[in-house]
């Protein structure tokens, strides 16, 4: 027998014995669970994985010609047998490879939607661990009975993601919680995940010990509740730490729908678009003093039926982006995981429209230096300043590679950005040019996420998570989101200019600047607001003496 069937049998031998061994052992629940936890199992997944997608692509497209229908009929059946393996994958590995799958289904604008569309669903439908497993890890992190801290237990999990499932639960005082436990093995997993995904490993090795410690995901949302207080249309929902450990989190129990639900929204008159409701008063209270009294009565009369009819849009999509300017620009304190499983929307009870944040496990905090960085190069991006472009990207390691570190960014067209990255909505056209772009340069793309600095990173990965659900809510969210990143960025280096300040000529050149940087973007929202015509025919009815009611 030759020496390489020699080494097969023995190892089909010795791999059938440890298996019967181990099923005798365990029994087959516990034996699938010890067999999942096992490093080499895992990593051969993935490696097989990588095989049988790469040979799939080369196979089926192999002599098809590219211009033909039957090619892109092809290709899609590969996406989506692709997407397919990947979601298995995924849900076989569990851990950090559910965060890479959540991540994946998360760009709509920049992948083919055979895999946004598979593997979108692990944001909240992710594997569930058996009760059996949230019973033990609850009973080891509590020291005591299921029975002797809540009331009630629901089984069956609200939803479940990459390291944690959450189950609905009453206390014995009859309070209703959200019980977040951990996933029975992901501690195991993490140190084979975070060397097998290698090219997550820095950023990995920093923050998924964080993710996994429960009691600093709670010291998170207690920060962070007390930076949105200023927000009332945000939602945190509160811990309870007398059932909070590493490991399980009990915190105050919120419904509502996913920020990306457009039926839940619709069926609670919650719409995704924007209005432009303060444009309208701003210009009502400019011309108040040349209205007539019948006039400005009606005019009063069509801007609260405007307002009371929009009530209801809150808009969402805006709201999300203020705050989200506001954490990176000024507050340094960031949520990087906003996929929509993460993130609710409802209606409070006052019935004004509240976003609910579940998840805060992973935040970035921002040092001072790159953050002001950070806003110059998006105030140059804004203004389509080149010279400024090229001088933040500099200072961000990346000087060469300025157009790249742009278009990422901004995820535009280097066209676009030279001429206005606020000029409109992207289209068609250009989205296909970005999708085809990402594919080429590859190669460049990873080198320059070797030099940006490690904080960028997640920005990156935040930047794609609030695009997606842009996308997927349909909003025309572009003017208004750069009108509000502009007046932060302006806050935020108005501040560092005062730290450097040097006398009262100063501080007034710094303020007179600061007023009219907010100025001219007060003009500019005026300008480019989808109101505008309307705003024109109103005030031609009104000069014509008409009633436009």
């Amino acid at each position: 027998m030759r020496l390489w069937k020699r080494a097969l049998f023995y190892t089909t031998l010795g791999a059938g014995v440890a298996g019967i061994t181990s099923a005798l052992l365990y029994g087959p629940d516990e034996f699938k669970r010890q067999l999942t936890s096992n490093g080499i199992v895992r990593v051969g997944r993935a490696a097989g994985a990588v095989i049988f997608i790469s040979f799939d692509y080369k196979k089926s497209l192999w002599r098809v010609d590219q211009k033909s229908a039957e090619y892109s009929h092809i290709k899609s059946q590969v996406h989506l047998r692709s997407a397919a393996c990947l979601r298995d994958l995924c849900c076989q590995n569990g851990g950090a490879y559910i965060k890479v799958g959540q991540y994946v289904g998360s760009l709509d604008y920049l992948l083919p939607p055979e895999y946004v569309q598979t593997l979108k669903v692990l944001h909240n439908d992710a594997p569930k661990s058996p009760f059996f497993d949230i019973q033990h890890v609850l009973e080891e992190e509590l020291n005591c009975r299921v029975g002797d801290v809540f009331a009630n237990f629901e089984e069956t999990p609200i939803g479940a993601a990459s390291l944690a499932q959450v189950h609905k639960a009453t206390l014995h005082d009859g309070r209703i919680v959200a019980v977040k436990v951990q996933h029975r093995d992901v501690q195991k997993h993490a140190a084979v995940d975070m060397k097998t995904l290698e090219w997550l490993v820095d950023e990995s090795k920093k923050h998924l010990p964080l993710e996994l410690d429960f009691e600093h995901e709670g010291w998170n949302a207690e920060k962070i509740m007390h930076f949105v207080k200023k927000f009332p249309f945000v939602k945190i929902p509160e811990i309870d730490w007398r059932y909070s450990t590493k490991r399980v989190l009990t915190m105050e129990f919120c419904d509502g729908g996913k920020v990306d639900d457009l039926t839940y929204m619709q069926n609670h008159q919650i719409s995704s678009d924007e209005a432009s409701v303060m444009v309208l008063i701003s210009v009502r209270t400019l011309f108040d003093i040349q209205l007539t009294p019948g006039n400005k009565q009606s005019l009063d009369t069509f801007l609260y039926a405007f307002k009371h009819d929009r009530r209801s849009s809150f808009q969402l999509a805006q709201k999300l982006g203020i705050l989200y300017s506001e954490m990176i620009f000024v507050n340094g304190f960031v949520h990087c995981d906003p996929h929509p499983g993460n993130i609710l929307v409802r209606r409070s009870p006052k019935h004004e429209v509240e976003i609910v944040f579940l998840d805060h496990g992973l935040y970035q905090t921002l040092s001072h230096d790159f953050r002001v960085q950070y806003c110059k190069m998006w105030q140059s991006l804004i203004s389509s300043d080149l010279e400024g472009i090229k001088q933040s990207s500099e200072a961000l390691g990346v000087k060469e590679m300025y157009g790249l570190l742009a278009c990422i960014l901004t995820a535009r067209s280097w066209d676009v950005v030279t001429t206005g990255i606020d000029q409109g909505p992207i289209t068609d056209e250009e989205a296909e040019l970005i999708r085809l772009n990402a594919a080429t340069y590859v190669t460049e793309i990873t080198e320059l996420l070797n030099k940006v600095p490690r904080q960028l990173l997640l920005l990156l990965k935040t930047n794609d998570l609030l695009r997606s659900i842009d996308f997927r809510l349909k909003t025309r969210a572009t003017s208004c989101s750069f009108i509000t990143m502009s007046r932060c960025c302006i806050r935020a280096l108005t501040e560092q200019r005062l730290q450097e300040c040097r006398g009262w000529r100063d501080w007034v050149s710094i303020h007179a600047d600061a007023t009219f940087g907010h100025l001219r973007i007060t003009l500019y929202q005026v300008y480019v607001s989808e109101l505008v015509s309307s705003i024109r025919r109103i005030l031609t009815r009104l000069v014509n003496g008409f009633s436009f009611l």
